[in-house]
């Protein structure tokens, strides 16, 4: 299948970041993303194509993303002082801490995060770098519970960062990206069971000692954009949900995450080290938000 649209060439719009990730776009078309070395989030408006500082500091934001409410919901990193902790920015302005502990302990890293049907929030807890101040076991996926509390639902990851799930709830893509020497670079699907026990299923893809992937987005065809690879490899990785590459999208510099956005959701925008990308696409963006009419499918979940 064709991914990319007819002619579709890749485009910069903002360059200026220590570390571009975690793009979200909203129901106008503007498309905020994180730098968190520089402990911001900025916004790049479609409409007039400018980019400004939208918040800092921002609790060291890493990935985001838009509830099916439209509230910026926000993984924060702990270092330098950053939240440590899952984060949603309310209409009002007002911060809410969504998540912090799992069973008192404070959580490692929150990394990227994505909605069920129900509106519970799924989100990665690895650790890059600094280590001293660890608390919990290990480092694994939890579903943050209509009452707040965390479920752990995955703990077999060596280091789980992108997420997304599907449309029917049945299948969840965790990326495993540990820069360790012989670390695992893997895009793992698991399926939940009858119990509704996440259980591990396949490996779509494995970058073996290579670079791995980061941040994905789905396409309403359940296909998977993942962002992976440095330098010449460097790029968007089009999966289909049994593992197939359809397409690669290289990117200049190395990637973060990705998400669709414009007035159709064909629009993918990437954010990569300092800068933000985008190029066209045949196929809309499967998101929570911002909802859409002109969909194949009911729209629900979306990571990055």
């Amino acid at each position: 299948m064709q991914i990319l649209a007819l002619g579709a060439t890749l485009e910069r719009v903002f360059q200026g970041c220590t570390f571009a990730e975690g793009p979200a776009a909203n129901a106008t078309g503007d498309v905020f993303f994180s730098d968190s070395p520089e402990n911001r989030i900025l916004v790049y408006h479609e409409a007039n194509e400018i980019t400004e500082v939208w918040k800092a500091p921002s609790g060291r934001a890493n990935g985001m993303n838009f509830d099916a409410q439209g509230r910026l919901v926000v993984c924060c990193d702990g270092k330098d002082g950053g939240a440590r902790a899952v984060q949603r920015y309310e209409h009002d302005g007002r911060v809410t801490m969504v998540s912090t502990h799992y069973n008192g302990k404070r959580v490692n890293s929150p990394n990227d995060l994505c909605f069920d049907r129900e509106g519970r929030i799924y989100f990665t807890d690895p650790r890059y770098g600094y280590k001293h101040d660890l608390e919990q076991d290990c480092m694994a996926v939890y579903r943050i519970e209509h009452n707040g509390s965390l479920t752990r639902v995955i703990d077999d990851m060596e280091t789980p960062n992108g997420i997304l799930i599907s449309e029917d709830n049945q299948t969840l893509y965790v990326v495993d990206h540990n820069p360790e020497l012989g670390g695992a670079r893997t895009l793992v699907a698991y399926q939940v069971d009858s119990s509704g026990r996440w259980k591990r299923h396949y490996v779509l893809a494995d970058f073996g000692d290579g670079y791995g992937g980061d941040g994905m987005v789905m396409d309403i065809d359940g296909n998977i954009y993942l962002t992976a690879g440095e330098r010449e490899k460097a790029g968007v990785y089009v999966f289909s949900p049994d593992g197939k590459l359809l397409e690669w999208i290289s990117t200049p510099e190395t990637p973060g995450n990705c998400t669709f956005g414009g007035s159709d959701l064909q629009t993918l925008y990437i954010a990569a080290t300092t800068s933000l990308y985008r190029i066209r696409t045949t196929t809309p963006g499967l998101l929570t938000y911002p909802p859409r009419n002109l969909s194949r499918n009911p729209v629900f979940g979306k990571g990055t």
